[in-house]
């Protein structure tokens, strides 16, 4: 039995297109920024390729130009397999905005190539490419990486606009890289009585930030080392600690105010222990300990 070759005949629509390492960039990369691209690398000698690529291709036309499909034969075209490390054929990769996002290896049944589509065109899947989208973002502000981390959440607003986390992701990368009033403006997009943990956490964080300059914190280490139990400079201290980033610092100032006058100023450093707290999330190790030590003050 002759060997069938996937090609689409002439006169196919343009939903379907043969691909080549040549044509990547174009077919792929840059035509995934505009809607989602499937990527099937297939060879003429795969038997379980001349079962998968028609189901594909009629599911792609049943989307009704959702999603594209280009094929790659990998003899031909090795380049792109290889970089992608594709071990076996057929192998299938979905592109959104020019970066993997999913796929399979295998001839799978149509109802899962139908599956695959609708969750790249918008229906199921959507949540979890928000949520693997902020996942993302989260990862690379983790590496510093403040580009792609904005280019990842301005994504998820692309799609849920009134996304919170990714308000506050968001928020987190203009305060990351010092514009801390594009962050009070990018968190202003969040609703005022917001209780979405990122979004009250960066709202403390800018709060502190505004609270003292970063820059006196040598000078009030100098007083406190004149003065330990001068609790306004400890009280100073703490904000400029929290203003320069420094929450660990500033919870421990507060709490060493806590230890030695509860009631100082109407409990001001027990109320900004607070904000710290918020500041460096709820869940926090920072707050969990502060918690502990909290405790243990007032109940000893």
């Amino acid at each position: 039995m002759s060997l069938v070759d996937p090609t689409p005949t002439a006169g196919a629509d343009d939903l379907i297109k043969d691909g080549s390492d040549a044509g990547f960039m174009a077919d792929v990369i840059a035509q995934s920024k505009i809607q989602p691209v499937i990527v099937d690398f297939w060879a003429t000698w795969c038997g379980p390729c001349r079962t998968l690529t028609p189901a594909l291709e009629k599911q792609v036309r049943a989307a009704g130009g959702a999603v594209k499909l280009v094929k790659i034969d990998v003899d031909k075209n090795p380049a792109y397999a290889g970089q992608l490390r594709v071990q076996s054929i057929p192998t299938v990769y979905a592109f959104v905005d020019g970066q993997p996002v999913d796929g399979f290896q295998g001839a799978v049944p149509e109802s899962q190539i139908k599956a695959f589509i609708e969750k790249l065109s918008g229906g199921a899947g959507v949540n979890t490419d928000v949520q693997q989208l902020l996942a993302l973002g989260e990862e690379s502000l983790g590496l510093d990486d403040f580009g792609g981390a904005a280019q990842a959440f301005a994504h998820v607003l692309t799609m849920e606009p009134e996304n919170e986390d990714a308000i506050a992701g968001m928020a987190r990368v203009y305060l990351a890289g010092g514009d801390a009033d594009q962050a009070r403006q990018t968190i202003a997009m969040a609703p005022a009585d917001s209780k979405n943990a990122a979004v009250v956490s960066l709202r403390a964080k800018l709060a502190l930030a505004s609270a003292a300059p970063a820059s006196e914190t040598e000078a009030l280490e100098a007083a406190l080392r004149a003065n330990p139990a001068d609790h306004q400079a400890r009280y100073d201290l703490s904000l400029a600690q929290a203003a320069a980033g420094d929450l660990k610092g500033a919870a421990t100032s507060l709490l060493d105010i806590i230890q030695a006058d509860l009631e100082w100023n109407d409990q001001a450093a027990r109320k900004q222990l607070l904000v710290v707290f918020e500041a460096a999330g709820l869940s926090s190790d920072i707050a969990k300990d502060g918690r502990r030590r909290l405790s243990s003050i007032l109940f000893a």
